[in-house]
């Protein structure tokens, strides 16, 4: 589904990406980890249009990325949750929702956008509680799950996640990665950029391991969770335990 070979990239005028590939087939969970500055919000930045690639090829479903402004790529299918969630403050959580699905009402899609939004609040009940509330009075666990059906009111083919845990309480960050797994049951596609490794790779089918802008290990995750050198670099202890109910 999404293809990136050998793309390079600059940011800041410092190389951030050096010729990284990889592929994220339909239906997969794949993640990205990696320390801080290795180059994996930029990739996503990259495959989003938000960061010109230097060099290399992305294609999705077949057809090519590159030189495509960025709602030219949302059309195309592929949808971010940014880091840091960045939802708009000042506007309702209903507000944030239909912001979601700009380009959907901008080809008269009323109706399948009001049963998108049905589904999603069903989903994330808190938002439905919440609907007329400014954004910016939510949790951050709250203003997470509003980023997250925002890029779900787009109606992708590929969701990238960028740190949908970051700066969340344990019990938090584990019904976070409990969404995104059923996203998965549900058919959706997911490239998850993730700093909480150990929670990532437990839920995902496959991982590259990304240092200062280059791919250097990439396996089925539990392959990767066993790796010596992924544990010394990324896994530490184990706390799933304290985030069980």
């Amino acid at each position: 589904m999404l293809q990136v070979t050998n793309l390079s990239a600059h940011y800041n005028g410092i190389a951030a990406l050096r010729r990284v590939s990889l592929h994220v087939s339909k239906g997969e969970i794949v993640c990205l980890i990696g320390a801080n500055g290795a180059g994996k919000t930029t990739l996503l930045n990259t495959v989003c249009g938000l960061v010109s690639p230097s060099d290399g090829e992305m294609t999705f479903a077949g057809k090519s990325l590159l030189k495509l402004k960025p709602d030219r790529i949302v059309r195309r299918g592929v949808v971010q949750v940014p880091e840091g969630r960045q939802v708009f403050p000042g506007m309702s959580v209903r507000e944030n929702l239909q912001m979601g699905a700009y380009l959907r009402y901008k080809r008269g899609e009323k109706d399948e956008i009001e049963e998108n939004l049905q589904k999603i609040l069903k989903r994330f009940p808190i938002l439905a509680e919440r609907y007329m509330q400014p954004a910016g009075i939510l949790s951050g666990g709250e203003q997470q799950m509003l980023a997250i059906g925002r890029a779900l009111m787009a109606s992708p083919m590929i969701l990238l996640m960028d740190e949908p845990s970051m700066g969340l309480a344990p019990k938090m960050v584990l019904e976070i990665f409990e969404i995104i797994e059923s996203l998965r049951k549900e058919g959706a596609t997911v490239l998850l950029v993730e700093q909480n490794a150990r929670a990532a790779l437990k839920i995902a089918d496959r991982g590259y391991v990304l240092e200062t802008g280059r791919v250097v290990l990439e396996g089925e995750a539990a392959e990767l969770m066993e790796d010596k050198e992924v544990k010394r670099a990324y896994l530490g202890r184990d706390y799933s335990h304290v985030w069980e109910r």
